[in-house]
């Protein structure tokens, strides 16, 4: 289904966070012992990367005394922490925040702000001009918290959106969203070198800077030993993760940190997100095929099958090496899942270039896909280089056709499944009904099955027979071990 609010297809839940919660709200972390005079509520849209910032974000706040809340009339600060990706978010933010001003009117000393992507790019807007925010932080500026809502407080519009070579916020522990208890992210990288010409990243988040490895590996240990038995390594190019450790002048790359986090347990799953098709080595491949409890899914953005249409998006492969790399994947994670993003209608797009995106999703069997109609973004290369010349009307029909396509993909892929068993990492009750758990398959594939007589809980790892499935959600039943 095409969603029209934020210009893309509603992925299915195999991703637990993923940019199919739009607009949810950060709920204070479970048992928290303390007692806060002051509330703070976060609304987060976007990518995986703006949930886990408010994570940050709610860890310095919680430092200054305030507790989260997901009640508005009870909030002293509101934040709306968002990205700039689409033009249709933009619009859903504005409008979000006109409420949030009347809300304002109604209590004294209430205090809305803008975090993020957005907040960088539209900080004069937001403040100047259309007067909708007290406060505006971009994603390197959130340990100025502190000082800008004092600033604030005292009657001023308070701004810092300046860009940082080194932020990785890498001392700071995340107070974790309300979430399953089992999975969790870890940034381990900001920013994106890769300028691909529809994209904002690089003038929003930065030039690329990687987190010490150190305090990744100690953040993961520290949330296996509370119960966590799934991490997610995640940056904006998560996989040209490149650190140089101080003592030893050790290289860690990607590989050799994914290959470091796997070693915490067996008993700990590792996925990662979102890569570039261009870091995706062999070495990386190798580490997953080692290693049981790494993850077999490897999100594979191809945004074109056109190899024109790559060249002007910057995308620094071509349509044959893109399959090349398909390929390789196959060849040494037989059973790996691959997703992938694709953008419909991308300036100057012909029918045959739409032509070869259908072939290249035919060839690489996508198990799902986000899928999007291009929309022009301010600053970016493309929309100083190119003309946005391709009608809203042929740009949805070919997202249509993308999005049937993938469809068909989704069941073939899932048909595959049909008999086979796999260890599923449970994560709660299905949400149709409490006589079922839901979890998901090493290759992110959602799995709804039966509890019947069994002892199990969240975070208990069960082999299940697929019996059945949907497009979306494959269907099975405990099998002893």
């Amino acid at each position: 289904m095409i969603d029209l609010m934020t210009d893309k297809v509603t992925p299915n839940d195999r991703e637990k966070h993923d940019e199919g919660r739009q607009g949810e709200a950060y709920a204070p972390f479970v048992q928290d012992p303390n007692q806060y005079q002051k509330r703070f509520y976060i609304e987060s849209y976007g990518c995986q990367m703006n949930f886990a910032d408010s994570e940050v974000v709610a860890s310095i706040l919680n430092q200054e005394g305030f507790g989260a809340t997901r009640n508005l009339e009870e909030a002293d600060l509101i934040f709306i922490n968002t990205c700039s990706i689409r033009e249709k978010a933009e619009q859903t933010v504005r409008k979000r925040l006109t409420e949030f001003r009347k809300l304002k009117l109604r209590k004294k000393g209430m205090l809305v702000g803008v975090l993020g992507c957005m907040a960088e790019r539209l900080k004069s807007k937001f403040i100047e001009e259309e007067r909708l925010v007290d406060i505006v932080v971009g994603p390197d500026a959130y340990r100025s918290l502190p000082e800008l809502v004092a600033e604030a407080s005292g009657g001023q519009k308070a701004v810092n959106v300046l860009l940082s070579r080194d932020e990785t916020y890498a001392d700071i522990s995340p107070v974790r969203l309300d979430s399953n208890g089992v999975s969790a992210f870890v940034s381990i990288m900001r920013g994106c070198n890769n300028m691909c010409s529809f994209c904002v990243v690089p003038f929003t988040r930065g030039r690329e800077r990687s987190r010490d490895a150190a305090s990744i590996l100690a953040e993961c240990r520290d949330l296996f030993e509370k119960g966590y038995r799934e991490v997610t390594l995640l940056g904006q190019n998560v996989d040209s993760y490149y650190f140089v450790e101080d003592s030893s002048n050790r290289i860690i790359n990607f590989a050799n940190l994914m290959e470091e986090v796997a070693q915490i347990s067996p008993l700990l799953r590792v996925r990662f997100s979102t890569s570039h098709p261009k870091d995706i080595t062999d070495e990386v491949l190798h580490v997953m095929a080692r290693y049981e409890n790494i993850c077999k899914y490897i999100h594979l953005p191809v945004q074109s099958g056109s190899t024109r249409i790559l060249q002007l998006m910057n995308r620094t492969y071509t349509r044959e090496w893109y399959m090349a790399k398909v390929t390789r994947i196959r060849e040494i994670l037989p059973d790996c899942g691959i997703s992938a993003d694709i953008i419909a209608g991308f300036c100057t797009e012909e029918e045959a270039d739409h032509r070869e995106t259908l072939e290249v999703m035919e060839f690489s069997g996508y198990d799902m896909s986000y899928m999007f109609f291009y929309s022009e973004r301010p600053g970016t290369l493309a929309q100083r280089r190119y003309t946005d010349d391709i009608p809203l009307d042929v740009k949805k029909r070919r997202l249509q056709e993308i999005v049937d396509l993938q469809g068909r993909l989704s069941f073939e892929s899932n048909k595959r499944d049909l008999n086979k068993s796999f260890t599923v990492l449970i994560e709660g009750e299905s949400k149709k009904s409490d006589q079922d758990w839901m979890g998901r398959s090493s290759q992110n594939k959602v799995i709804v099955f039966p509890k019947e007589q069994y002892p199990l809980q969240k975070g208990d790892y069960v082999n299940v027979q697929v019996t059945d499935c949907t497009q979306a959600t494959l269907l099975g039943k405990i099998i002893a071990s």
